[in-house]
């Protein structure tokens, strides 16, 4: 046998139905992945974005100081 073996345990005493179960559920997943449609990289909305919580430089998006800057201060922009 000279191929090295997918699976080996490293500690422990596992018997024969052990090893069946977790090459089983091991194979599910993998095929459950394979399966899986590929999504790109998913958009987060503006509430959820972290970089929406960091002041912005550029004069467009800058904070504005004003007697209504309070209420533009939470709404995404």
């Amino acid at each position: 046998m000279s191929e090295r073996p997918v699976l080996r345990i490293v500690r422990g005493n596992a018997d024969d139905a052990e090893i069946a179960a977790v090459t089983a559920a091991l194979t599910a997943v993998a095929a459950n992945l394979a399966e899986a449609p590929q999504a790109g990289p998913q958009r987060l909305s503006e509430w959820a974005s972290r970089s929406s919580a960091l002041r912005r430089t550029t004069a467009q998006q800058s904070l504005r100081p004003g007697s209504n800057a309070w209420r533009a201060s939470a709404l995404p922009q």
